[in-house]
């Protein structure tokens, strides 16, 4: 939320995207009558997350990244651009208090980078997350060498993503929120991924009463 309050103050122009003129909460971002900040939980999460957003990314009220860090009390999000990195985002990467681990899948890493587990001895795991759509996440993994030298973390999902509030590329993929909760699974953050899962459910739930006109499965 920070991140997008830092890019509305620098932009000149009136966001006019689809469903603008919805009356919304201003911190979730769902509309006023679905509103779940009441369902927010308390922060609990030992790990910590580092969201690199695809420009416009943070404005879009379908983005599950910022129920991710409702969980996880350290949490930092930046723009990403291909040519001049955030120097905030290349300090934090090289902060000896983290253990940066990037969440992508492993198909598209060399394989002396892929990890299964999360072992990071006394530092906290900085789980990177590329968010953005497939297409936006493929570039930025590709096109940001500052990355290269971080273990990769893939998640293999066990069931389709319940997502439907944005086409997948591949039926396989999971939203941002639902990788959120099997990284934090795996890092033994067990109570935060349980909280996460919930308020996911109730993310998913609220938005789609919005959304009456589409046929979606709850």
């Amino acid at each position: 939320m920070a991140l997008r309050e830092r890019e509305l103050q620098k932009t000149v122009r009136v966001f006019n995207a689809r469903g603008s003129r919805v009356i919304r909460c201003p911190l979730c971002l769902l509309p006023v009558p679905d509103c779940i900040c009441a369902a927010k939980p308390k922060a609990s999460s030992r790990s910590a997350f580092c969201f690199v957003m695809y420009k416009g990314e943070a404005y879009k009220p379908t983005n599950t990244g910022r129920l991710i860090a409702d969980v996880a009390p350290e949490n930092f999000a930046f723009v990403w651009d291909r040519t001049m990195p955030d120097p905030q985002l290349l300090a934090l990467l090289k902060n000896p208090k983290y253990a940066p681990i990037v969440v992508f899948p492993q198909q598209y890493a060399a394989a002396e980078r892929c990890i299964n587990e999360v072992k990071t001895g006394d530092k906290i795991p900085l789980f990177v997350m590329l968010d953005g759509t497939w297409r936006e996440a493929k570039k930025m993994f590709s096109k940001s060498p500052y990355l290269d030298g971080f273990p990769v973390l893939g998640i293999q999902p066990e069931k389709s993503s319940l997502y439907q509030l944005r086409e997948a590329a591949h039926d396989h993929q999971l939203c941002t929120a639902e990788v959120g909760i099997a990284v934090l699974e795996m890092a033994g953050d067990h109570q935060a991924s349980a909280d996460l899962a919930t308020y996911f459910t109730t993310f998913r739930r609220n938005y789609i009463a919005g959304k009456p006109h589409l046929n979606f499965d709850l």
